[in-house]
């Protein structure tokens, strides 16, 4: 058992807090964009279901196009510069769009070029984020601190709904991405302060990126925990692809919430991912990380079907049970399985893995936009909701029908071989 002093020692230390700040202040600045994006292209530019797809499909392109030589790259180079370079690339992408409004010129095909940087910058700065984390607080402590970050980012993430949609209510949609824009900028400015003793490969131990791409995907496809957990993210991923695009028309056009409205229903979900942040070592410490995995899980498949069956007024009481709910589920499943793979994967490999699993997750979502598109226009919101809502669900079978992960107790120390 630790000791208050074990426990107090990530809080002393000030490159843990700093890049704690970094990343609350750009979560919560991207729950803005969240709610305000698909808003812009909504009520400012009046798009379509189809349009509203591609707009959910060039924010995850990225994680198809670039999202396993990431890996390469953020295992050669360190880690903390990828991600001050990644987030001034997204502040420069958001604060243009206010710019073209003030100029009369913004356009979708402008909003999809952003949505593709913002993606871009996502990939590199996602996967040398969470490469970076046991370098920064020691691979034994990566799930109290993967268990802080998220609940911090869990705090940010509920505010910044209810805040951008009142942001959009009073100075229009374009204008409140000024507040994500700016969030990056102070990101950057934070990590700059920064410091971790990082050891990228030796240039001497590097081969072709083609050869140094295939051995972080055979890893994870070798790892019969690993290859589950990235086949839920992807069917999850691709059904969350569907979930964007109705559930916008769902609750502003057929059941006729207003932006503010909106923005406090989107509150729900991260309202229960800050509980199921705070649950989730408790969890683990309690039945051990296999358990605590499938139990998220489980929770997270069941309460997603609340919520198509909401309706006007008071009747949409389900979709926030729904979505709280499976917030709190995925939350446990999410910091467990991420705490997971940070404490068996060898240094060498720590980007590389979590390049694969971006890329298999991410590169769903892509698809799963186009498609939520092409379903709003032949569907009404409900049958899409409900159809997005059933493929979230039964995307955690692969974990559910698990014994392996079930039984899972204790992890072990990261492994020294590629395997």
């Amino acid at each position: 058992m630790r000791t208050g002093d074990e426990r107090a020692g990530m809080w002393r230390n000030r490159s843990f807090r700093l890049f704690l700040g970094a990343d609350a202040i750009s979560q919560f600045g991207t729950q803005v964009t969240i709610v305000a994006l698909p808003l812009v292209a909504l009520l400012t530019l009046e798009a379509s279901p189809l349009q509203l797809g591609l707009l959910t499909a060039a924010e995850t392109a990225a994680f198809l196009l670039v999202g396993l030589p990431a890996g390469v790259w953020v295992d050669r180079l360190r880690r903390r510069p990828i991600m001050i370079w990644s987030d001034l690339l997204r502040g420069a992408a958001l604060l243009s769009v206010p710019a073209a409004v003030l100029l009369d010129a913004l356009t979708l095909p402008h909003l999809y070029a952003v949505a593709l940087l913002m993606g871009l910058g996502s990939v590199f700065f996602d996967v040398a984020h969470m490469s970076f984390l046991p370098s920064l607080v020691g691979r034994d402590d990566v799930l109290r601190g993967n268990g802080v970050l998220e609940t911090l980012r869990g705090a940010a993430v509920l505010s910044g709904p209810p805040l951008g949609g009142g942001l959009v209510h009073a100075v229009t949609a374009p204008v409140a991405l000024l507040a994500d824009g700016v969030s990056h900028l102070v990101s950057a400015l934070l990590l700059g302060g920064v410091r971790a003793q990082e050891d990228p490969a030796p240039a001497g131990e590097r081969r072709r990126l083609r050869e140094e791409v295939a051995e972080g995907v055979r890893y994870v496809a070798g790892h019969p925990v690993l290859r589950r957990i990235a086949l839920v993210g992807a069917l999850v991923m691709l059904s969350n692809g569907v979930w964007s695009v109705a559930q916008p028309f769902f609750l502003l056009r057929f059941l006729g919430v207003d932006p503010v409205g909106y923005g406090l229903l989107l509150a729900a979900a991260p309202a229960g991912w800050l509980a199921g942040a705070f649950l989730a070592p408790r969890a683990a410490a309690r039945s051990g990380a296999g358990p605590a995995m499938y139990g998220g899980a489980a929770l997270a498949a069941a309460a997603v079907l609340l919520a198509p069956l909401a309706g006007p007024g008071w009747a949409l009481a389900p979709f926030v049970l729904g979505n709280a709910l499976n917030g709190v589920g995925a939350a446990v499943f999410s910091v467990n399985q991420l705490s997971y793979r940070q404490r068996i994967t060898p240094e060498r490999l720590l980007g590389r893995m979590n390049a694969s699993m971006r890329f298999l997750m991410w590169g769903a979502a892509p698809l799963g936009g186009l498609l939520g598109g092409v379903l709003g226009e032949l569907l009404d919101a409900r049958t899409a909701l409900w159809t997005a809502a059933a493929g979230i669900a039964l995307a955690h079978l692969p974990v559910l029908t698990s014994r392996g992960i079930l039984s899972l107790r204790e992890v072990s120390a990261p492994e020294t071989s590629s395997r």
